[in-house]
This record gives structure tokens, C-alpha cells and sequence, in this order.
């Protein structure tokens, strides 16, 4: 075994800070600003400067230097594989090294230890050049890094291929839901009729901001568009007075009335109410009756949900008017048969979102096991040190 030393980046490396990008930034730039974001995502955002006030060459590291609290991007590594094409934009620092393979370094440095000690989980993280410079390294030699870089590449490619398999199998149980809901919902044999032939529908409203008797000791729920995000909605985040809703157009909908966002981000989202609510203007309840299983609506209204949005309105945020949700179709069929339908779907929801959590922890693990090889990999050259 070829020795190893143990030093620091200050002993072993130059180190160069970067310089602020603000006054420069131009959509059509010939260079691309390096900065937090560009790293964190891996080099795939990018924000352009028509001057290169810092410029980077191929096989420079640069890191982040500053980030929130417990943050992911502190410290975070990306090796420059073109010269004169980016600029390193300021918080981001540039480490250069004649004594490293570039690689091998990079391994060692990316989200180290020793910077992530200065996370207090509390307060911006703010890493100092002496801080930088103070990081430890294991220097083998040039042959034993190349070596460890073969073998790290390696372990890499197969615990990519790992990822890609479990990535696959989380959009698979994505789509068992999805493609059950699209099969039974596209029944030609199914009457159909409009849904303001079989239901009821109203929207909600907003009581006077003006007024703060409307708002203030509330006890009556009263929900935005965005929290219509779910099958169940069990909760609201706000509340008005018994004035508030007597002063307004809101109104009081009874448990089982099914939901539909209709502006905004959310549009075309569906839940179910659990409990007495009103909600604002931005949400359309269809209210419960003797001829539909709430379940049924919600599953019919999520599998015309992209239907809807694509009759939404207005170029700044998506607008579906209560007009097209009461001509949207829904299938008229016996109490028995939403029932069958409702069972067979709750049941493939539930296998789906078993799937989905068993597969998102696999991929957790997998992404937790790059840092454990790397850890198990300096750990073990750490001893030939000693």
C-alpha cells in the first residue's frame, strides 16, 4: 500500500473566491453564471452574464459557500468541464490542485464533514476562506486516488442503474392508479349525462377584509383553493364568524360536498369535504344528494380533471368557470355500480400508494448509499495514516 498523508486544502490547494454577477445578468450572455443554483441542480440552471467577471477553466471544483439552514446545497461540489464559458459568480469559491486528481478531490470535498459542521440548523450558513482552507484531506498517491476514482465510478454506475430501476417503479405505481381510473371511467356502455342534470353546485365567497368582526374569533372553517389538494380534505387553515358569512356570498357547505379548485395553481384539484365548510370564490362545491356516492363524483371529476383545466381560461393563472364544471359530464348509473366502482378504486389507490412509499424509500436509501461509499472509502484510507 503507497502511503497516505493527511493535510488540508489550505496546504494542498488554491483557493479563489467569486465576484458579484448582479449589474451584468443579460438572458443573452455569452457566459454562464456559476452560482448556488447552478451547483445544487447539477448545472441544469442556468442564469447567463454578458461579462466574465471571474473566469473558470476546465477541471476547476467550485463549491457553495453560503446556504439556509440545514441546506442542501452547502458545500456542494461541481467540476467545470469547459474553460471560457462560465464565470463564478460571488459566495462560490474555485479550488484548484496540482497535487490531487481532480476527481479524487472532488469525491473528498462534495458536501464534506468537516463544512457541514458549521450548520448550526438555526442561522445562513456562511463558510470563511480560513474555514475552507482548515478542511482535512487524505492524500495517497496520484496512483492510489486514480485507482480509488475507477473504483468509486464503478460502485457509481451501478447505484445509478439502481436508481433508474426504482424511478421506473415509482411511475409504475403512479400509473396502476391512473390507468384503472382512465379503463373503468371510459366505459362506453355508461349513460352520461350533465352534471347539472343529477346535482346541485355553488361556489363560496369572501367576506369584506375590511370588516375584522368577519374574520377575527372565527369558529366557522373556511377553505382556500389551495387546500383543496386531497381525496379527504379534513382541516382549514382559516376561519370566519357566523357575521362574516351572513355578510357575504359565502355559504356553508354540508360534510360530503366534493370540491373543485378553480383557479390558480390548483384548478381541477378535487376533495371531499369532511366536515361544515365555507370556502371563497375560488372553489365550486357540488352538493351531496341521493343519486351519487361522494367517492364517485371525486373519482370522476379527477379522471376529467385534465378535460377541465384545458377549458380554463385567462393567461396568467388557469380559470375554470362553475359553468364548465356543471356541463361536464358523469356517468348515470345505479347506486351499486358507483359502489362496485368506488371499492375497486379505493383498493387500487391504497396498493398504489403502498407501492409509492415502499419505492420512495428504497430511493432514499440509494441516494443515502453514495455518501456511505464515499464515507467507507476515505474512512479506510484515513487509516493507512495512522
Amino acid at each position: 500500500m503507497s502511503q497516505v498523508e493527511l493535510t488540508t486544502l489550505g496546504k494542498t490547494c488554491e483557493f479563489f473566491n467569486g465576484k458579484a454577477h448582479e449589474k451584468s445578468i443579460d438572458e443573452n450572455g455569452k457566459y454562464i453564471v456559476v452560482n448556488s443554483k447552478f451547483i445544487s441542480q447539477e448545472g441544469r440552471v442556468i442564469k447567463r452574464t454578458k461579462e466574465q467577471m471571474f473566469p473558470l477553466y476546465k477541471g476547476d471544483i467550485v463549491m457553495v459557500m453560503s446556504d439556509v439552514p440545514n441546506g442542501k446545497a452547502l458545500a456542494k461540489c461541481f467540476i467545470i468541464d469547459q474553460d471560457d464559458i462560465y464565470s463564478l459568480n460571488q459566495r462560490i469559491c474555485c479550488i484548484r490542485s496540482k497535487e490531487f486528481d481532480i476527481k479524487y478531490l472532488y469525491y473528498q470535498l462534495n458536501r464534506h464533514e468537516h463544512f457541514l459542521a458549521f450548520n448550526n440548523g438555526e442561522n445562513q450558513t456562511n463558510l470563511r476562506k480560513d474555514d475552507i482552507l482548515d478542511c482535512p484531506l487524505i492524500k495517497p498517491s496520484i496512483e492510489e486516488q486514480i485507482r480509488m476514482v475507477k473504483e468509486l465510478d464503478e460502485a457509481f454506475i451501478y447505484q445509478q442503474k439502481a436508481i433508474e430501476n426504482v424511478e421506473t417503479n415509482i411511475v409504475n405505481s403512479n400509473q396502476l392508479f391512473s390507468s384503472e381510473l382512465n379503463r373503468i371511467f371510459s366505459n362506453p356502455d355508461w349513460e352520461h349525462k350533465r352534471l347539472e342534470e343529477v346535482c346541485k353546485t355553488g361556489s363560496g365567497g369572501t367576506p369584506l377584509k375590511v370588516h375584522k368582526d368577519y374574520y377575527e374569533g372565527g369558529n366557522i372553517p373556511w377553505l382556500l383553493s389551495g387546500e383543496v389538494c386531497q381525496k379527504e380534505i379534513i382541516k382549514s387553515s382559516s376561519f370566519i364568524t357566523k357575521k362574516g358569512l351572513d355578510n357575504s356570498s359565502a355559504k356553508l357547505f354540508p360534510v360530503n360536498t366534493v370540491l373543485i379548485a378553480m383557479y390558480g395553481a390548483t384548478a381541477g384539484q378535487v376533495g371531499i369535504l369532511t366536515f361544515e365548510a365555507c370556502t371563497n370564490q375560488a372553489v365550486c362545491g357540488i352538493l351531496p344528494n341521493d343519486k351519487y356516492l361522494p367517492e364517485f363524483i371525486y373519482y370522476n371529476f379527477l379522471f376529467r380533471k385534465n378535460e377541465l383545466v384545458a377549458q380554463a381560461t385567462g393567461n396568467a393563472q388557469p380559470n375554470i368557470s362553475q359553468i364548465k364544471i356543471k356541463q361536464t359530464k358523469i356517468p348515470f348509473v345505479d347506486l351499486s355500480v358507483q359502489s362496485d366502482v368506488v371499492n375497486r378504486l379505493n383498493l387500487i389507490a391504497d396498493k398504489s400508494l403502498f407501492l409509492h412509499g415502499k419505492y420512495q424509500q428504497k430511493l432514499e436509501r440509494l441516494n443515502e448509499l453514495k455518501s456511505g461509499i464515499l464515507k467507507r472509502a476515505f474512512e479506510k484510507e484515513l487509516i493507512e495514516t495512522e
